[in-house]
């Protein structure tokens, strides 16, 4: 098991130059952060300074220190050593190697003697993706899908790396509410980046951008347990429904409102 660590955040400036609405974010293993805002507010710069490790040198002028003090040289340089793990939406790869070539490979360089972890990595993969992946597959024909829930899963077993950064994975193709219950097993470190409410609330913290910078970070208090029900309800159906469709089903007034009328009968249960 790679040694956890304690990440910490500190603000930098918006912008406009103006100071976040933040001093230090501190985020320890176990701990799940949703990024939020809307489409050019700053989401992609700060995982960006978190996954580089900045001292203020980017434009935001944040630090990120781990443990406390500033990271050691490995930890930026060094592949093997990082902390670190991103994974974006646009995730792809180039090298024409089948995925067990792929796997063993990494295995090979973060835990030499375990190929039994081939099999744990594949197991963990096709539980993400509704489109099974195979050890004799090509790396570059994996769908989008395949490609992060492959890398997922490495991330998990084989990197077991501490903290991991998530770009819009619902936007992945994969089952992300698998991904994070495996990640919270895993006391691991989580952040996303997301626009889907569910996730969001799910989180034990919100960082909210504007304008290039974070402009507040919210805490979870348990008073939106309701909503997360209600949308886990609405999640599970539209679920039903996209694999229906995937599996060529045609539908009917009668088939939707079997499907929907769970979903209506708990919204208006709660406005009352």
């Amino acid at each position: 098991m790679i040694k956890q660590f304690t990440l910490m955040v500190e603000s930098g400036k918006n912008r406009f130059g103006e100071q976040e609405g933040f001093e230090t974010i501190e985020i320890r293993p176990g701990n799940t952060l949703a990024i939020v805002g809307p489409t050019g507010s700053g989401k992609s710069a700060l995982i960006n300074d978190i996954e580089t490790l900045a001292q203020g040198d980017s434009i935001t002028g944040r630090r990120v220190l781990i443990n406390g003090q500033e990271p050691p040289e490995s930890f930026v340089r060094e592949p093997a050593f990082k902390p670190i793990a991103l994974i974006t939406q646009n995730t792809r790869c180039l090298a024409d190697l089948s995925v067990k070539e792929f796997l063993l490979m990494h295995i090979r360089a973060r835990k030499p003697g375990r190929e039994d972890l081939l099999e744990e990595t594949m197991n963990l993969a096709n539980t993400f993706t509704g489109e099974s992946i195979s050890l004799k597959s090509r790396m570059s024909g994996l769908s989008g899908g395949q490609t992060r829930s492959l890398m997922i899963a490495d991330a998990l077993v084989i990197g077991d790396t501490p903290i991991l950064l998530l770009d819009e994975i619902e936007n992945a193709g994969i089952f992300k509410d698998r991904v994070i219950q495996s990640l919270q097993r895993g006391n691991k470190a989580v952040i996303l980046v997301t626009h889907d409410p569910y996730l969001a609330l799910t989180a034990d913290r919100r960082i909210v951008m504007k304008h290039g910078g974070v402009a507040s970070v919210i805490e979870s208090t348990g008073e939106e347990q309701q909503l997360i029900e209600d949308l886990a309800l609405i999640e599970d159906r539209l679920h039903q429904i996209r694999e229906k469709l995937r599996q060529g089903a045609a539908f009917s007034s009668v088939s939707s409102k079997v499907l929907m009328t769970p979903v209506r009968q708990s919204l208006q249960l709660n406005r009352v």
